[in-house]
Formats: C-alpha cells, sequence, structure tokens
C-alpha cells in the first residue's frame, strides 16, 4: 500500500511514543494548550540529521515564545537515541522513539519509507486543535530551513492577535 501523506488542515493522528530519557510523549496532551512541530529524520547518526536536531535545540526559547514544542522522531531505539541526544549536545528538544512497532508514527503520517525502513525528513506543525497547519517533506540529503518554521510560526502568531 502506498503511503498517502498527510495535508494541512487534515486531523492528526493522535500518537504516544517514548522519548530519549524514556519518558511518555503523548500528542493530545498538547491539544488545547500548544502547537506541536513533528521534525522526522530519517536516522541517528547521520550528520544532517544531528545538525537538523541541533537547530531545533538552538531555538528551543525561541519555539517555547511561540507556544510551541518541537520534537525529533525517527525510528532509532530510546537507548540509541539517548546515546546520539548525548552525543551531539541535544539538552531540551525531545527525541522520540518510533522504533516499535517500526515506523508506525511515521506510517500514519504517510511519510515511511517501507524500502528504507524509515522515515522522509519532515517538518509537520499541529495547531492547539490538533489539525495539521503546516507539511513539508525535504530531499533526504537537504537540511531542513529552521528560519522557514520559525517565520511560518511567527506569522501565524501575527495573525491570532490581529483577528478576533
Amino acid at each position: 500500500m502506498e503511503n498517502i501523506c498527510i495535508q494541512a488542515g487534515d486531523l492528526a493522528p493522535d500518537f504516544v511514543l517514548m522519548d530519549h530519557k524514556n519518558k511518555e510523549f503523548r500528542l493530545s496532551d498538547f491539544k488545547g494548550k500548544r502547537r506541536v512541530l513533528l521534525s522526522f529524520h530519517p536516522l541517528a547518526w547521520t550528520s544532517v540529521c544531528a545538525q537538523q536536531m541541533q537547530s531545533l535545540d538552538r531555538h528551543w526559547e525561541d519555539f517555547r515564545k511561540l507556544n510551541t514544542i518541537a520534537v525529533g522522531v525517527n525510528v532509532d531505539p530510546v537507548p540509541s537515541k539517548k546515546a546520539w541526544a548525548d552525543f551531539i549536545g541535544v539538552q531540551s528538544t525531545r527525541l522520540l522513539s518510533d522504533f516499535w512497532p517500526h515506523g508506525d508514527i511515521a506510517k500514519m503520517y504517510g511519510i515511511f519509507r517501507g524500502e528504507e525502513g524509515f522515515s522522509e525528513r519532515a517538518n509537520i506543525i499541529i495547531n492547539e486543535e490538533g489539525k495539521i497547519e503546516f507539511v513539508r517533506v525535504y530531499e533526504i540529503g537537504e537540511l531542513p530551513d529552521i528560519n522557514e518554521i520559525l517565520t511560518f510560526l511567527r506569522n501565524l502568531n501575527e495573525k491570532d492577535i490581529v483577528e478576533p
């Protein structure tokens, strides 16, 4: 069966994953409270994936000010993600393990590359009501532009302030 990537306006499928500190992350816990940026990356221990997660971590405070929690998601197991986070210096950003069932969340969001066994590189923003606001799938070797995401979020916040 071919993956059908979710789109802006779709309801985000809820899920529960463990993070690199072995703490539960439930998407629905943020409903009515904060936006969530799911930043999918194919595999830990690669340079582009490391840069992608380090960029999220460097901008953790910017995301907080924009009422958004940014998390990294991939198919590596929790112990590997913990070691990798320590190795690359990610301290504040939660790194979620979509290890078992293997790639289940990436499959739900339509971005699992079955032949390779990992997700696309993608950024997905979910609003406080649980709807998809932004989807961008990148080339596997392409580093997502963090400023694109921050600008999108700032524009949403300005729109929220201006409209009654």
